[in-house]
């Protein structure tokens, strides 16, 4: 059972006990990063633009600022503000961390990845002032994005500090990003299965589970006990009626069709303005807040993350055409915001986006189908779910946080089959560019499929037998014209006996003084304690040896007679041994 051993390995004790460390932090990260994004928006778009965006019914500050707002909105600071935001996050982010640009869950994908977990100290400070200024200042962004990140910035730390191998420095990274998602939207169970869906397409990475299900749990439980245990939105009660499973399948089937759509304007306006745009990228954000403050001129309700009108949405305060503008001026403000560099996340927007499609497609079904359709809010909230499946491809996530965000489990049936039918419309259209499509596709996984090759190799198939060896009485400057006559960077050393006395390297020749080298010899610089392998030893078991002492080659050896030399080996010879299979 050997994926079972590697998946108790891949789960220790150290990892389960340091899960509990990162929700933790991850929690504590959550409540500050919650309690600067409320004091950004209260003061630069509620007491300086004068603007006051409707807030999710479950969510409530915890600092109130002693002044009042004014009493009417100064339009033109919405072009302004935004604009000043950019610009400020900008020269933070390109100044100090330039990874913490855009959208952080995608960029955790990415350095799960391609770069074995490792996140910069600095970039969970970074990302959180960042994301505060952008989202506060009205960008159309979520705080899944930072929130992710800065929890797996966490996590990396931890893992950095305490010198873990890559594997568990990934795993308490996604420990990490699961535990501030599961925390931020009060989902914990939601934010542990994200932690696991969100890096590939059509995978899962399985060893993560149980420490995630601990981090995010941990998280919730230090965020909650801080903010309230109520869910953030309060949505109306739902009785399932098979009836209108119909009506909730052309949801997700519209719902994929549109994060298709989204997809597009997002890329879209990347690649072909913002990659183009020939400006600094410090000023980029600014460009973003800039455009994005003219469409709130007309129309405000595309600043912010937007989950106040989520909940409007679903207490069905929306009338049918500000639903519908709200649809597609959200995609493009989204895209202005994470596309130009600035720090935030694509999840809020996704949630307001589906919020929107559910509530316009249940009040056209409520009046072709009033008996049938009796509640269309209730579309409002699979939509959440639904959408956000298709464009980030995380199903079951998305289905199991709608239900935690709302406390309605009612709607599992109906999230069910929207937001299956949202992800199989959608194909491998994804908002988050660096997800793979399996595990098999991951640079991260490489060594484990490497492992299965080379433990069906043997180092008799693929040693150099023919060895060239050099007598201990050599004196080093032989040894050096030896190297230069050879190309090769290492020897093992043979007595006159013809048995195996040590191993020397060019490394121990550079460490002797140039005068030193026609007098000294080989035996006084030959490392006599020698690591072996063996002909019948597997590749995988050799390379083990070769990465944990930091060496590049092996003399084989006679197990019955360990001073009988048989061969070498090194990591060329296993690299050609891979190539061949």
């Amino acid at each position: 059972m050997p994926h079972l051993k590697k998946f108790n390995d891949a789960i220790s004790k150290k990892i389960l006990a340091l899960s509990v460390t990162v929700g933790i932090v991850a929690g504590l990260g959550s409540i500050l990063f919650y309690t600067l994004l409320h004091l950004a928006s209260s003061i630069f778009l509620e007491y300086i633009c004068g603007l006051s965006l409707p807030s999710p019914a479950g969510e409530l500050p915890l600092i109130e600022l002693p002044f009042d707002p004014p009493k009417s909105l100064r339009r033109w600071l919405l072009i302004l503000i935004p604009t000043l935001g950019g610009l400020l996050s900008g020269l933070i982010v390109y100044t100090f961390a330039p990874e913490a640009e855009g959208d952080g869950t995608d960029a955790v994908i990415g350095v799960i990845h391609n770069q074995a977990g490792k996140i910069r100290g600095r970039v969970p400070i970074i990302k959180t002032i960042a994301s505060a200024i952008t989202i506060g200042t009205g960008g159309s962004a979520g705080r899944e994005g930072p929130i992710s990140q800065i929890g797996a910035g966490f996590g990396s730390s931890i893992a950095q500090r305490l010198k873990l191998s890559p594997k568990e420095r990934e795993l308490l990274v996604i420990c990490g990003a699961a535990g501030g998602i599961g925390s931020i939207f009060k989902s914990p169970f939601g934010g542990a299965l994200f932690g696991i869906e969100m890096l590939y397409k059509r995978d899962y990475e399985v060893e993560a589970f149980i420490p995630t299900i601990i981090s995010s749990f941990v998280a919730y439980s230090v965020f909650a006990s801080v903010t309230g245990w109520q869910p953030i939105f309060i949505a109306p009660l739902y009785t399932f009626n098979p009836l209108e499973l119909p009506f909730f399948a052309i949801l997700g089937i519209v719902a994929g069709l549109l994060s298709i759509l989204y997809v597009k304007i997002f890329y879209e306006l990347r690649d072909k303005f913002f990659k183009k745009l020939e400006v600094s990228n410090y000023v980029k954000p600014a460009v973003g807040g800039f455009i994005l403050g003219l469409m709130a001129f007309f129309f405000p309700y595309v600043l912010g993350p937007g989950y106040g009108l989520a909940q409007l949405a679903l207490e069905g305060k929306l009338a049918l055409s500000i639903l519908l503008i709200l649809i597609f001026s959200k995609m493009v403000a989204t895209s202005l915001t994470i596309d130009s560099g600035g720090s935030g996340g694509v999840f809020g927007p996704s949630v307001v986006i589906g919020a929107a499609l559910g509530g316009v497609l249940g009040g056209i079904f409520h009046m072709m189908f009033p008996t049938v359709v009796v509640k269309p809010e209730i579309f409002a909230l699979v939509g959440m779910g639904a959408f956000f499946a298709g464009s980030a491809k995380v199903p079951i996530s998305a289905i199991i946080m709608v239900s935690e965000m709302t406390g309605d489990y009612n709607i599992l049936i109906p999230a069910i089959l929207s937001s299956t039918m949202a992800y199989l419309v959608s194909g491998d259209y994804t908002i988050y560019e660096k997800q793979v499509l399996t595990r098999a596709d991951s640079p991260a996984h490489i060594p484990e499929l490497l492992s299965d090759i080379l433990s069906s190799l043997r180092v008799k198939d693929a040693m150099t037998k023919d060895v060239i060896t050099i007598k201990p009485s050599a004196t080093i400057d032989e040894l050096e014209k030896l190297i230069n006559e050879t190309g090769h960077l290492g020897f093992p050393v043979v007595n006159e006996k013809d048995e195996l006395v040590g191993i020397v390297t060019y490394e121990d020749v550079i460490k002797v003084r140039p005068e030193k080298r026609s007098e000294m010899r080989v035996e006084d610089i030959e490392t006599k304690k020698l690591i072996v392998a063996y002909p019948n030893e597997t590749l995988n078991a050799v390379l083990r040896k070769i990465v944990i002492h930091d060496i590049s080659r092996l003399p084989v050896v006679d197990p019955k007679d360990p001073k009988k030399l048989l061969g070498i080996i090194t990591r060329y010879d296993i690299a050609k041994a891979i190539h061949v299979k």
